[in-house]
């Protein structure tokens, strides 16, 4: 195929590609619909690449001019192997959304099938899901989700068809919505009432509705108020635990750990998890835990748990729980080690009577730490061993539970 050069005011500024779907931002920049769209909804950009200026408004303006131009050149050189673009479909607009929106209350059938059509928008492109966020319909799924609407849809899928409840159809699209973080904070403001529905999910959902509660719980919770955060309900620690504790699903699981981190530091968060069980949950994930970042969030929240006395005496009361945090010191991570010696620290510090003393030298811990100290770990976590070692150097140092080799590293 003979070289053909492109003239550039045909090629994306962001891709460097021949565009097949010119639209222009409001800074008059024009660029290809898929690279930008990137740029402004998955890279959560607000700016023009070329520009540099911030953008008015994400509208993007099909330039239709360009276009017809691009694809009369692909006309000409199709000898030398250039292809026509195709002229692109229409894009959604708000005011379609809002048809089908107003639409689904007129009959069961049309409720239907707006949560069908819905459905595959959410599963689409960036820009359809803020078309769908700008035409309400994140409220719209949110008012089935808090009516706790029974009714039963037939949902099309690829394979069949299958039956669900309206409110599990419409928490599975407003999952998938990626709602922004405006969009959320209205959801978490409606007086308690969305958050309270989202409870309702995780007590009496099945797996894959408590999993999507959950992580959408998740992001509610990384944009709430501080005030929002520190008044949340005990009951809401104990659906937690148990999402936990059915391992309803890998990512579920996560998503919980990472919500309990942005929540515990907040107000008696702390204590209200403890007091429903947290702890002993945890170290028995921790256990079986193999994986890293599961097993770092894991001591992260360990760490907030063990930051009041409750936490600590749940700590050194279970069986396995100095032993297991002492185990993923040096062989998960650096983060995991830190805040495995974190944990350590404050135990030691806080709650250390004789009988915890000498559990951790009959466990390893004390071997652990004095490891700690021989190898290169980082300085906080260094300085933090040592303080550990010499607390209780009286019962530790001299103790034939610690290997002679690793004698030498205790310090003076």
């Amino acid at each position: 195929m003979e070289e053909i050069e492109v003239p550039s005011h045909f090629v994306c500024p962001i891709s460097m590609q021949l565009m097949t779907d010119p639209v222009t931002v409001s800074t008059g920049i024009t660029y290809d619909r898929d690279s930008i769209e990137k740029w402004l909804f998955s890279c959560k950009n607000n700016t023009c690449p070329v520009t540099k200026q911030e953008l008015s408004d994400v509208d993007l303006t099909p330039n239709h001019t360009l276009r017809r131009l691009i694809q009369a050149w692909c006309t000409l050189n199709a000898s030398s192997g250039i292809e026509r673009i195709p002229t692109p479909k229409p894009q959604l607009d708000t005011t379609q959304i809002r048809k089908l929106i107003k639409d689904a209350n007129k009959s069961p059938q049309m409720h239907q099938n707006c949560l069908q059509s819905l459905r595959s928008i959410a599963h689409g492109s960036e820009r359809s899901k803020r078309c769908l966020e700008a035409a309400g319909a994140v409220e719209f799924l949110a008012s089935i989700i808090k009516k706790n609407d029974s009714t039963v849809i037939e949902v099309a899928l690829q394979d069949g068809v299958e039956l669900k409840r309206a409110s599990d159809e419409a928490l599975l699209i407003l999952y998938h919505l990626d709602t922004s973080q405006t969009g959320l904070k209205k959801l978490i403001n409606y007086d308690g009432e969305f958050l309270e529905s989202l409870m309702h999910f995780l007590r009496f959902g099945n797996f894959q509705s408590r999993g999507q509660a959950i992580m959408l719980m998740k992001t509610l919770f990384e944009v709430a108020d501080p005030i929002q955060l520190i008044n949340l309900r005990p009951q809401l620690f104990n659906e937690v635990v148990q999402i936990l504790s059915n391992k309803v699903s890998e990512k579920a699981s996560k998503a919980t750990l990472k919500l309990l981190v942005e929540v515990c530091p907040w107000g008696k968060n702390r204590i209200k998890a403890v007091e429903a069980g947290l702890v002993s949950v945890l170290v028995e994930l921790l256990i079986d835990s193999m994986e890293r970042r599961a097993c770092e969030l894991i001591l992260v929240v360990l760490d907030q748990l063990c930051g009041c006395a409750e936490g600590r005496a749940k700590m050194v009361s279970h069986g396995a729980g100095l032993a297991v945090v002492s185990k993923k010191i040096l062989r998960v991570s650096q983060l995991a080690t830190d805040r495995a010696v974190k944990i350590l620290s404050s135990v030691c510090r806080l709650s250390a009577n004789s009988r915890v003393i000498q559990e951790m030298l009959q466990v390893g811990v004390v071997t652990k730490l004095c490891l700690v100290m021989q190898l290169n770990a980082s300085g906080k976590t260094k300085e933090r061993t040592k303080e550990i070692l010499k607390l209780h150097s009286r019962v530790w140092k001299n103790s034939p539970c610690i290997p002679p080799h690793l004698l030498t590293s205790y310090p003076s």
